[in-house]
């Protein structure tokens, strides 16, 4: 409503006096303001804030009328009253002076054409020269306690029990004293009046105010009583008033009252203020509601701030400030919404945590439309001056000005728009620009000039927007506009929130988003020729405005098209027959409200055919509502809208729910409903007669609330969300929300007889409600937020330092859990299904359950007392109609204290059962979560039989974040550590190393010199280890305890399922992810589980699960262009010589996990050994020309192949990819060996399944499972894998089984490729040769001996050179997968030599030492 922002402001006066001033009192147009001292009388102007004059009272004269005490303004503020000590009233003439017109004169630079073109436009920017002319005093002979002007009359109270109506003009004969004992005072209007009131001896008023809509005076007496004096008939006279007292109240200190809500604001000594209004039925006194600060949110100071000392209403009625003896603001809403108080947070503590004094105030007052209180301290806060001299010298009158930005809604309530929130401060705007610029009203009302560009823009833009941050759109006011016509005085923003329109003391301008510009008239005078009196409000791309037009003295009803320039050529202008104080839009219909309390509805339609899209207008209908509103002012906003008590019509004729079924009308606070009055024949006239202008007339007003602040309805319909469409929500004030919402038959069944068509819910929400979004089930506000600034520090402290600096920041609050509730407890249970199932599609739904829960939960289990009827197995019954039933409940759980569980979980069901559910849903999650409350429920026995259902679950599944940290908690419950339970993963990240973080945990040092790589001298050590991953404490740590034998137990027999399953992708993962020691585990079940029974179904599950196409034979067979190594040397030698050799080399590593670094050890023999790898290698690709042979040099990796696989994954420097161009430049290739290329790259899977792949073959090579390394050979079709395995057996450690096992299968495999897999042949015939080796070995091989794991190892090292000594991809798999289709080469004798002296292998990490 209405927010702080900034510091406030510091008003010097120039003049140096010794007096201190102690009042302030603006005028009635807020234009100018008194400032009253001992002897002073000043006035200041308000924009620019300056000092106008000051009459300073002579010694002789201040002597004989005693020091000013108070001051008044005449209502048309021309004149001042300034009531003195000694009884004496003295007015002042305020004239302007005649040859200096203007004190202050704004100076333009040169060149400025605003100053030449616009008449009055200089008047408009000077301060001016005024003078005061004091008249004949009035002597009252009796001390002044109260004075109050009241229309042409000033009142004035005296301590001798008097009450003084004088004439403004000072004329003595029009004095009229009255007694108070004269006046009959009684509780209410009805009681038997009698006689002069006996207990008014003695008794005078100590403080008073007129109330124009009631028609007479609210006084504070000095014995603390509260009354309100009213004339019977016209005209204050003392036989003709009665008074009504206040029951039960005897602590009054000042009074305040609200003309537009009819309401009367009482201070008291306790520090509360009481609201009373006048009741219409008995006229008595009835509290309407309280102003005090809550022990809750004010432990320390609500009930020590000492009585009232002032309440001051806002210019627009809508709130009040109030300030105590002991210092301190405090601003409270209409009906009692509390929106700021300065004596708690950082008002009231500096960042240090040291308490500061509250500012005490003596006098306070409210500037042009509120956006400026103006406050006088009373210990001169803030002064310059400092020290001893401030008390020797004259000091400066220091007046303190308060900044505010306030909502458009009060005093522009049209709700044209009620999903935008909008706020104005004096010279700039605050949106929500693209809030969720609501994608509804887009699709529903587009604009009907086809320009889609707001509607694009706001589809784009949801509920993310709207949520994700706080930030404001600040729009500043046009200057040119703002200097001329300040105060802004309403606002209003369109349907999409895309432009926005102000109007200040004359014209209006407007402003788009899009195009960020404002639009002013361009003929000045067309802009100070126009007034707007009943606000302005956005119908499509129009802006209607109810104007007074100044030249023709006329009232009128204008539009202005926002595209076309501002002027009144382009305006569609109606005449109004009487004042328009309000006016609102629904659909194609504008309602006015007029000065004569009627109502005035008007259809507006687009002509398309006149020549400026001007849309016409045409009265509809005219409601006269005298009858029912005292004062037209009382009316705060009035609208149309489609809600109706009549469901069954809305049943029968669905479309009709667009018309304008009613109008509601807040009439000073009360929400007053008139319906289409449907009981006549007319109805089914108007339903055969679509067309027919003439409306239906209005039934008599129905009251629907009290204390109404604000009124929220939309005119858009949604099948899906009708309760929430249909609603009618409403601002309270301290009661906080209300909604009408409808009442629906399900699947449209008859309606019960006895259930109302719509019901009133009332909910509390934490902030002041701006606006409403209807289907998000969303309430926009706004809230002030302060910052602390210490950064100067003196005797006095400046103002920086003793306020904090206040922003106003966007909130949103969700109310659909109090609605469900609400209707929850009147036994509208399928009602709240029907509207959560609406609403369950929304983001934060989950949230609305939890919420609900966590509400009912705290309420009930922290109750004192029994509760009756508890709610919670409602809402738990409520909520399992939802699949959030689960993770609601067990988030609520994990929220809340342990000692509210029992209660909870005795209405939502066991946790047992609820984590069983949990696990037949497959959301293992939620079910983790539920493991901790039975933990901590339940016996370890039964978390340990859970968790393991969960461990073995999440295994399965390979949920390794949930497996990691089951390993953690079944080893806590072990030990004993079960009091820290596990966290639980709120989301499962997938795994984005290919599961093979292997790689990552193997470290390769490398310490070397030029020499010694020159001498070709190594000396190298070797440990192999298992990865230090997520769980490797365990392999570490505790490796007897009994609990992580029954863990590994598990991972054991997880292992063993995968691998008889044929599953090795997932083997691979769940080893990489748990850091699973798979090498020493294959060792063990090498003969069981590792070994392979079907060889044709492990080969084809392979190349499922890796993605790995099966190769294919091209129609005709092609030349391969490499299988004579024609190109081999030249090239080699090349690239060999190239500087580039080692970048590219490195570069390439980014195939394979980054934390492998390459070992470069065999390139020192690579020029000795060249001949012989060529010659290997050719002697593979002499057999088949369809198999694509790739070069050798380093490593076999520089085949075309390799080329385009760096090209795809961009992972070599520009400098490398020079080196490539060059090397390969000379190659010409021919039509058919392209087509041979992408024949061989076709045949190749993912490079991703391909450095799993490799991984893989390494981890059974060094487990000697000698099966697998024959499949994974066959699939990356490399005869050396096959020769390397092939070598191994001849030996005479290995089982005869396994021998026969691989031979069965390779010939199984062979056998099933010439019926099913004609690609694999080539291979086979490849491979021939080992074939026959392996037939030979099996036939001659004697019965073997025991197969010992250290030999193992050893001839693992024979069979799978270390890649520091081979240049065979196998050799180097660990660190560096090779390109696919490459074939691998024998290790020489020496390597093999070399690697047998090295001894068997002990597990720990690759540590090589090059020296």
């Amino acid at each position: 409503m209405y927010f702080l922002t900034g510091w406030p402001r510091r008003l010097l006066c120039p003049l140096r006096s010794e007096e201190e001033p102690f009042q302030i009192q603006a005028s009635t147009q807020r234009m100018h303001f008194a400032v009253l001292s001992r002897t002073q009388l000043s006035v200041w102007f308000s924009r620019p804030a300056v000092l106008i004059v000051s009459y300073i009272e002579s010694a002789k004269a201040a002597s004989h009328f005693g020091p000013y005490e108070q001051v008044e303004w005449k209502p048309d503020d021309t004149m001042v009253a300034v009531a003195t000590t000694n009884g004496y009233i003295l007015l002042f003439d305020i004239v302007g002076n005649g040859e200096d017109k203007y004190l202050y004169e704004p100076v333009y630079p040169k060149g400025n054409t605003r100053v030449k073109v616009t008449p009055g436009y200089k008047e408009e920017q000077c301060a001016p020269a005024l003078s005061l002319e004091m008249k004949k005093p009035v002597d009252l002979e009796a001390p002044i306690t109260s004075l109050q002007s009241m229309q042409e009359d000033l009142v004035v109270a005296t301590e001798d029990g008097y009450l003084h109506i004088l004439h403004w003009d000072g004329v003595t004969n029009g004095r009229k004293a009255i007694n108070l004992c004269t006046i009959p005072f009684s509780v209410d209007l009805q009681s038997s009046r009698g006689g002069p009131s006996l207990d008014f001896e003695g008794v005078f008023i100590r403080d008073m105010e007129y109330c124009v809509t009631l028609d007479g005076i609210a006084m504070v007496f000095n014995d603390g009583r509260l009354a309100f004096i009213t004339p019977v008939a016209s005209g204050f006279t003392a036989n003709q008033l009665q008074g009504i007292l206040a029951p039960d109240v005897a602590d009054g200190t000042c009074v305040a009252v609200n003309n537009k809500y009819r309401l009367m604001a009482f201070g008291c000594t306790s520090g509360s203020v009481l609201v009373f209004t006048i009741d219409g039925t008995t006229g008595s006194m009835q509290l309407s509601h309280k102003l005090e600060l809550t022990p809750k949110h004010y432990p320390d100071i609500w009930n020590k701030t000492g009585p009232v000392k002032l309440i001051r209403w806002s210019p627009d009625c809508s709130v009040a400030m109030v300030t105590w003896e002991c210092g301190g603001l405090s601003l409270w809403s209409v009906f009692g919404a509390h929106l700021i108080c300065t004596l708690g947070e950082d008002f009231a503590y500096r960042s240090d945590g040291t308490k500061k004094d509250p500012v005490k105030i003596s006098s306070m007052s409210w500037g042009a439309e509120g956006y400026h209180l103006w406050v006088i301290s009373i210990d001169g806060i803030g002064s310059p001056d400092s020290g001893m001299e401030t008390r020797v010298s004259l000091k400066q009158a220091t007046i303190l000005q308060f900044n505010f930005i306030k909502s458009a809604l009060t005093v522009n309530p049209c709700t044209s728009n009620q999903e935008q929130v909008l706020l104005h401060g004096e010279d700039r705007l605050y949106l929500t620009c693209g809030d969720p610029a609501q994608a509804h009203s887009a699709e529903h009302r587009l604009p009907q000039d086809g320009n889609l560009l707001h509607t694009s823009t706001s589809l784009s833009q949801g509920l993310s927007t709207l949520l994700g941050h706080r930030h404001w759109h600040v729009v500043q006011i046009h200057s040119t506009y703002l200097e001329s016509n300040w105060p802004i005085r309403f606002a209003a923003i369109d349907t999409l929130g895309q432009c926005v329109a102000v109007a200040g003391k004359c014209g209006f301008a407007h402003y788009s988003l899009f195009t960020r510009k404002w639009k002013l008239f361009g003929n000045i005078t067309q802009e100070q020729n126009m007034t707007v009196t009943g606000g302005l409000a956005w119908w499509n791309d129009f802006i209607v405005i109810a104007c007074y037009n100044l030249i023709d003295q006329q009232e009128e009803l204008r539009l202005y098209l926002r595209s076309s320039n501002l002027d009144n050529a382009f305006a569609n202008i109606t005449k109004l027959h009487s004042d328009t104080l309000l006016l609102n839009v629904f659909r194609n219909m504008v309602i006015l409200f007029r000065a004569d309390c009627s109502i005035c509805l008007y259809s507006i339609e687009r002509n398309q055919d006149s020549p400026n899209h001007i849309a016409s207008i045409e009265l509809l209908q005219e409601v006269s509502m005298s009858r029912y509103i005292p004062h037209p002012a009382l009316v705060v906003s009035v609208t149309l809208t489609s809600v109706r008590t009549e469901t069954g019509i809305t049943l029968k004729a669905p479309q009709q729910a667009c018309a304008a079924e009613s109008i509601m009308l807040n009439l000073a606070g009360q929400l007053i409903m008139l319906q289409r009055d449907r009981s006549g024949p007319q109805v089914r006239e108007k339903e055969s007669l679509p067309n027919q202008k003439k409306l239906l007339p209005f039934c008599p007003p129905v009251v629907l609330a009290q204390c109404v602040e604000n009124v929220w309805t939309t005119c858009r319909t949604n099948k899906q969300k009708r309760h929430l469409l249909e609603a009618l929500w409403l601002a309270c004030g301290e009661a906080g929300m209300k909604v009408w919402l409808p009442l629906f038959p399900r699947d449209h069944r008859k309606p019960h007889s006895f259930l109302s068509r719509r019901i009133m819910l009332p909910f509390h929400i934490n902030i002041y409600p701006l606006a409403v979004l209807f289907e998000d089930a969303l309430v926009l506000g706004a809230t002030n937020e302060t910052v602390l600034y210490d950064g100067l520090q003196g005797a006095r402290e400046p103002l920086e330092t003793l306020f904090p600096f206040c922003t106003v920041e966007r909130t949103s609050q969700i109310y659909l859990h109090h609605i469900l509730r609400q209707l929850l407890v009147r036994n509208l249970g399928e009602q709240a299904l029907l509207l959560a199932q609406s609403c369950a599609g929304l983001p934060y739904f989950p949230h609305v359950l939890e919420l609900m829960v966590h509400v009912v939960l705290e309420e009930e289990a922290t109750s004192r007392e029994p509760i009756p009827d508890p709610l919670l197995p409602t809402v738990a019954k409520f909520i399992t109609e939802f699949p959030l039933f689960l993770q609601t409940i067990v988030h609520c759980a994990r929220k809340t204290e342990y000692a509210l569980w029992n209660y909870l979980f005795a209405a939502v069901g066991n946790p047992k059962d609820l984590f069983e559910e949990c696990l037949m849903a497959q959301d293992l999650d939620t079910a983790a979560s539920y493991l901790i409350i039975l933990q901590n429920m339940e016996v370890p026995a039964v978390s340990r039989q859970h968790a393991t259902l969960l461990f073995n679950t999440a295994l399965e599944q390979g949920k390794w974040d949930l497996c990691r940290h089951m390993i953690r908690f079944l080893k806590a419950i072990g030990s004993g550590e079960s009091e820290t339970p596990p966290t639980t993963p709120t989301t499962q990240e997938p795994s984005t190393t290919g599961g093979f973080e292997f790689f990552r945990h193997r470290s390769i040092s490398l310490s070397q010199s030029a020499e010694s790589l020159a001498s070709g001298k190594f000396s190298i050590q070797k440990t192999l280890s298992m990865p230090s991953g997520p769980s490797a404490k365990r392999w570490s740590k505790d490796n007897d305890c009994a609990e992580n034998m029954y863990i590994d137990m598990m991972l054991w027999r997880h292992a063993r399922r995968l691998l008889e399953e044929v599953r090795l992708k997932d083997l691979g993962c769940f080893s990489a992810q748990l850091g699973f020691e798979l090498i020493g585990w294959l060792c063990k079940e090498r003969t069981r589980a590792a070994r392979v029974d079907d060889f044709i179904t492990a080969l084809k599950r392979l190349h499922k699960d890796f993605l790995w196409p099966f190769p294919v034979i091209p129609a005709c067979p092609i030349n391969s262009p490499f299988r004579n190594g024609r190109y081999r040397t030249a090239v080699g030698e090349r690239l060999l010589k190239s500087q580039s050799a080692d970048s590219l080399l490195n570069s390439e590593m980014d195939t394979a996990p980054p934390s492998a670094p390459r070992s470069h050890s065999w390139l020192n023999t690579l020029s000795t050994e060249q001949k012989e790898m060529d010659t290997a290698s050719s002697h593979g690709a002499h057999t088949q020309e369809a198999f694509l042979s790739p070069l050798v040099i380093k490593g076999d990796e520089c085949s075309i192949g390799s080329a385009t696989d760096l090209t795809e994954t961009s992972s070599v420097v520009d400098g490398d990819w020079t080196m490539v161009d060059e090397n390969f430049s000379t190659l010409s290739l021919t039509q058919s060996e392209l087509e041979h290329i992408s024949m061989e790259l076709a045949n190749k899977g993912p490079n991703k399944s391909q450095v799993q792949l490799r991984y893989l073959l390494h981890i059974f090579m060094e487990a000697g499972c000698l099966e697998w390394c024959v499949i994974i050979g066959l699939i990356l079709r490399e005869t050396a894998i096959i020769n390397q395995v092939v070598n191994f057996l001849q030996s005479s450690e290995v089982p005869v089984e396994t021998v026969q096992n691989i031979r069965n299968g390779l010939l199984a495999v062979d056998n099933w490729a010439t019926t099913d897999c004609l690609g694999y042949k080539p291979f086979f015939d490849l491979i021939r040769p080992h074939l026959q080796k392996l037939v030979e070995v099996t036939a001659e091989q004697v019965q073997p001996e025991a197969f010992q794991p250290v030999s193992v190892s050893k001839l693992t090292e024979q069979v799978f050179p270390r890649p520091e000594d081979s240049r065979s991809p196998a050799g180097i798999s660990v660190s560096l997968p090779s390109e696919p289709g490459s074939s691998v080469i024998r290790p020489t004798e020496d390597n093999v030599g070399k690697e047998q002296e090295e001894g068997p292998l002990e597990k720990g990490t690759y540590d090589c030492t090059l020296s």
